[in-house]
């Protein structure tokens, strides 16, 4: 496993990271957790991904069950809060209210007294940003966070993030945005932003929703108890990508993959990991040989001719607008009481 530090701070994280947003759901559930976890840690992957809305915040249970008992100083535990967790108004975005709330529930379930990167989940328009970073800045005053993070932010709101984070004297280092060879929505704007300011990528959905892994061929026949074929909370993802066109793009670089003796899950994980920006990527699994099979592309290197490859066979259907990262946020002022 490669390591690298996360943006300009001191903080080292594995390349390849675990989340447990689709892999602890009503479907898999504990034992499978404990078995896909066991397998990161095998396979040398020491840095763990969740949030508070996953499995309805039994995902952080699930993750600190199955850590129970492994040295906490060689994990790296990241966790986010914004979306609901209650029935009550107050009971979601980034309030100081909810923050400092959420974030002691967090490391409850969790069965940790710190994380090590607290993110903010999405943009909450409905709160000043100046009480949401203030926020933050109690949970790692208070040695419950060492770091804090944000997920789909656009570049704007990270640049006013980042300002007010230096003058609270807190340490804003990364950003979770998805990303993979078929969605490059954050190359434009985002990344360039994040880089200038030494805020490191976090990339979810490195693999497409698993689209890139090749097991959606054209003809619409879906694998039993895959994705596609699910109601879990990734389905909706998938939607634009299972066309014919993009599957056959897909489908097209096997042979690339198959001369350097990778998958094409391991190739676009490779891909993903040679980009500007990205420091790791958080795969999940349903099963551990899959966490096992896909660590490995930590350690490959692509070289420009294979990345122009890919680039020129899934750019004419690839997702490029910057426009997208503002759509996962809500927009209104007055979300909350919608």
């Amino acid at each position: 496993m490669d390591f690298r530090h996360l943006g300009r701070s001191g903080l080292i994280v594995s390349r390849i990271a675990y989340g447990n947003w689709l892999t602890h759901d009503a479907s898999r559930g504990e034992e499978t957790e404990r078995a896909c976890v066991r397998a990161a840690l095998d396979a040398g992957i020491t840095t763990f991904d969740t949030a508070d809305v996953y499995a309805d915040t039994r995902a952080e249970e699930s993750l600190g069950r199955a850590l129970k008992g492994v040295r906490r100083e060689g994990l790296e535990i990241f966790t986010k809060v914004f979306a609901p967790t209650g029935p009550g108004r107050n009971d979601l975005g980034l309030s100081r209210k909810h923050i400092r709330e959420s974030a002691d529930n967090s490391l409850r379930r969790l069965g940790t007294d710190h994380v090590d990167l607290y993110q903010a989940h999405r943009f909450d328009p409905s709160t000043p940003l100046e009480e949401t970073m203030e926020a933050f800045a109690d949970v790692v005053h208070a040695g419950k966070a060492h770091y804090i993070g944000v997920s789909e932010w656009t570049a704007d709101q990270i640049r006013r993030g980042a300002a007010l984070a230096r003058e609270l004297r807190i340490p804003l280092i990364s950003n979770q945005p998805q990303y993979s060879a078929l969605w490059r929505v954050p190359e434009a704007e985002v990344i360039p932003a994040c880089q200038e300011l030494g805020i490191g990528q976090i990339v979810w959905s490195p693999l497409a929703q698993g689209v890139l892994t090749g097991k959606y061929e054209p003809g619409g026949q879906w694998p039993a108890g895959s994705r596609a074929t699910s109601e879990n909370d990734g389905s909706e993802l998938l939607g634009g990508w299972l066309k014919d066109d993009v599957l056959r793009r897909v489908a097209g670089l096997r042979p690339v993959a198959d001369g350097l003796g990778l998958s094409l899950a391991q190739l676009a994980l490779a891909w993903v990991l040679a980009r500007p920006g990205v420091v790791t990527a958080v795969i999940g699994a349903s099963r551990p040989e899959q966490i096992t099979d896909n660590a490995k592309a930590a350690d490959v290197t692509l070289d420009e001719e294979t990345v122009a490859l890919i680039d020129a066979a899934l750019a004419p259907v690839a997702t490029t607008d910057p426009g997208e990262t503002a759509k996962s946020s809500p927009g209104s002022s007055d979300w909350r009481l919608a």
